[in-house]
C-alpha cells in the first residue's frame, strides 16, 4: 500500500530517515525542535543517531490522519526489528518544530 503523505515537512522527514540521510533530516527541522519517546523527553541528537542512523532505521507509512501530521507506521531497525509505531509532528512554518513518537 503507498501511503500519500501530503505535508511537505512530515514527507520531508519520512524521505531523509528512509535514506539515511542526517543532513536532510536536520534539515526539516527548526533549531530548537523537540521529541519524545513512548511519552517521554528524549535529547533529539542523541535518540535519532541510536535509533535512526546508527540503526538503519526506515519508516513503512501504513496510515496517515486527515491532517497529515499523525503516522501510522511499521518502523524498522537493525536493533530492535520492526514495530508499529505513531509518530506525530507538530509543524512551525515549513519545519518541524516537535515530533512524538511510540508504540501503536
Amino acid at each position: 500500500m503507498t501511503v500519500q503523505l501530503d505535508d511537505p515537512a512530515v514527507a520531508a522527514f519520512v524521505a531523509a530517515v528512509n535514506a539515511g540521510d542526517k543532513d536532510a533530516f536536520f534539515a526539516v527541522l527548526t533549531e530548537d525542535a523537540t521529541m519524545s519517546d513512548d511519552g517521554s523527553e528524549r535529547d533529539l541528537a542523541a535518540w535519532t543517531d541510536k535509533e535512526i542512523f546508527s540503526a538503519d532505521g526506515r519508516m513503512q507509512v501504513d496510515r496517515v490522519s486527515p491532517d497529515g501530521r499523525t503516522l501510522e507506521v511499521t518502523y524498522s531497525n537493525a536493533t530492535w526489528g520492526s514495530m508499529r509505531t505513531r509518530w506525530t509532528f507538530t509543524v512551525a512554518g515549513d519545519r518541524i518544530s516537535r515530533f512524538e513518537t511510540g508504540q501503536a
